[in-house]
């Protein structure tokens, strides 16, 4: 073989070995990224998970008063209500149809509430005109509470759901001396009626 195609030979190697190393980094960083994309993945899943999880207390104190006017004009204190169990229904209202979806769904099990002596009450951050159009849209009658988040913060519901200044999808039970005895937080915006009712009874007779 000639010097000039040895050389020649020489550099055809070197080139073949240059362009597999770059290939080798090239699936290398390829991989490097799937990995910090799969460990992304997993990290927001996992924070989705722990933050989506319900929280709950039945530590008891006396419940703030207020006094709200609701989407029918009338005006609602919680001293008019002593002598009776109340459930306050706190979320973010009008734009969360679950949230509405949640007040029909209490409303159909009313005779259950009614036997628990249980008066629901549910407050949202809206105006009459927002959340009463999501109402109509879903058949919904219960008169909502309008709160300017005085309420909500009182009884530290702001910022538990997806916005930081209105409440989350909240639960307080207030027993017929006025006296808070549960607290529950469900970030997945639903809870099924019949186990919001296990909740207020268990909590009642503790």
């Amino acid at each position: 073989m000639s010097h000039k195609a040895a050389e020649q030979s020489r550099n055809e190697r070197r080139q073949r070995a240059e362009q597999a190393a770059r290939a080798s980094g090239r699936r290398r960083l390829r991989i490097m990224i799937g990995t910090a994309s799969a460990l992304a993945l997993v990290a927001a899943v996992t924070a989705m998970v722990l933050t989506s999880r319900p929280e709950s207390s039945d530590a008891i104190r006396t419940a703030p008063e207020f006094t709200l006017t609701d989407t029918g004009g009338s005006k609602h204190t919680l001293a008019q209500h002593r002598g009776e169990n109340v459930l306050l229904y706190f979320s973010e209202g009008a734009g969360c149809q679950s949230c509405i979806v949640q007040m029909g769904e209490i409303e159909k099990q009313a005779a259950a509430f009614e036997k628990l002596d249980v008066t629901v009450l549910p407050i949202v951050m809206n105006t009459r005109e927002q959340i009463t159009a999501d109402m109509t849209a879903n058949g919904v009658t219960t008169p909502f509470l309008l709160d300017d988040g005085t309420v909500s913060e009182a009884y530290g519901t702001l910022g538990k759901g997806m916005h930081a200044g209105l409440p989350g999808h909240s639960f307080v039970l207030i027993d017929r001396q006025g006296r808070q005895r549960w607290y529950g937080e469900y970030p997945s915006m639903w809870l099924a009626p019949q186990d919001l009712l296990d909740e207020i009874r268990s909590n009642l007779s503790a």
